[in-house]
C-alpha cells in the first residue's frame, strides 16, 4: 500500500500548488509575449516616429519614443529578475512552512511517505518549473535586448539586464527556493519563514550586486567610480555571469543539503 502513495506524491504536490504553478507559467508567458510584441510590433512604430521627427524642426515629442521602448523592456527584465523574492516567500510560507506549521506534513509521513521523499517532491517540481521558465525567457530576452540596439542604450551592467541575459536569473530562483525551504524547516512557521527567506535573498542579492564587478578582473585597473563599474568589456559578461551563477548554485546546494539533514534529524 505504500508504493502507490509514494508514486502519487508528485501529483499531490502539483494539485496542492497548482495555483502557484499556473501563476508562474502565466507570468513567464506574459514576459516572453511582451518581449516579442515590443520587438515585432512596437520597435518599428517607434523607429518610424523618430524618423518623422527628423523631418521637422523644433520640439518633437516622438523623438523621445526610444526612451519609452527602453523603459518597457526594462520593466520586463526587472520583474523577471526580482521574481526570486516571490519564490523565496512562497517556498518559505506556502510550500513548506505552512504544512510544517499545520501538521499536514507529519500526517503525510505517517501514510508511507518518508520526510526525505516528501521534501524531494516539494522541491523538485518547483525547481523544474523555474528551470523551464528560465529556458524560455533567457533566449527570448537576449534576442529582444540585441535586436534593436539603435532604440536603447548599450549598458549591459544594469543589474536586471546582467542577470536576465544569462543563467544567473535562473540561479536566483533556485537559490530562493532552497533558502525558503531551509528557513521553513528551521522555523517551522510560515510567516516567520517567509520573512527570513526574503530577507536572506535580498541581502545576498545586494551583496552580489555591489561586488559584481569583482567577479572578473577589469580590463583597466583604476579606482572604481561610485556610479560606474571599471572598464569591463562586453567579453567579460559571460565569465562574470557564470561566476555569479556558480555562487548562487553553491548557496542553493548548501541550503538544500542543510534542509534535508535538519529534517531527517528532527524526524528520526
Amino acid at each position: 500500500m505504500k508504493a502507490p502513495v509514494v508514486r502519487g506524491l508528485p501529483r499531490t504536490v502539483l494539485r496542492l500548488h497548482r495555483t502557484a504553478g499556473i501563476v508562474w507559467v502565466a507570468f513567464v508567458l506574459g514576459a516572453v509575449g511582451s518581449l516579442v510584441w515590443l520587438n515585432v510590433v512596437t520597435a518599428d512604430s517607434v523607429r518610424a516616429a523618430r524618423a518623422g521627427c527628423d523631418r521637422v524642426e523644433g520640439f518633437c515629442p516622438d523623438r523621445f519614443a526610444g526612451h519609452e521602448y527602453m523603459s518597457l523592456l526594462g520593466w520586463v527584465s526587472t520583474l523577471v529578475y526580482y521574481s526570486f523574492w516571490a519564490v523565496a516567500a512562497w517556498a518559505g510560507g506556502a510550500l513548506v512552512g505552512r504544512e510544517l506549521e499545520s501538521g499536514t506534513a507529519r500526517l503525510a509521513w505517517t501514510q508511507g511517505v518518508s520526510p526525505t521523499r516528501w521534501l524531494t517532491a516539494k522541491l523538485a517540481l518547483p525547481a523544474l518549473l523555474i528551470v523551464l521558465g528560465g529556458a524560455a525567457f533567457v533566449p527570448v530576452y537576449r534576442w529582444a535586448w540585441s535586436a534593436n540596439r539603435d532604440l536603447m542604450g548599450d549598458d549591459w551592467t544594469f543589474a536586471d539586464v546582467f542577470a536576465a541575459r544569462g543563467p544567473a536569473v535562473v540561479a536566483y530562483g533556485l537559490c530562493a527556493l532552497a533558502v525558503g525551504a531551509l528557513a521553513a524547516i528551521v522555523l517551522r512557521r510560515s510567516l516567520p519563514a517567509l520573512g527570513v527567506a526574503v530577507a536572506v535573498m535580498v541581502l545576498l542579492n545586494q551583496y552580489l550586486e555591489r561586488h559584481r564587478e569583482k567577479l572578473w578582473p577589469p580590463a583597466n585597473h583604476y579606482e572604481r567610480s561610485p556610479t560606474a563599474w571599471p572598464d569591463h568589456p562586453p567579453s567579460h559578461f559571460w565569465p562574470m555571469n557564470l561566476v555569479e551563477t556558480g555562487i548562487l548554485l553553491a548557496v542553493a546546494a548548501t541550503a538544500t543539503t542543510a534542509a534535508f539533514r535538519l529534517l531527517r534529524r528532527r524526524t528520526v
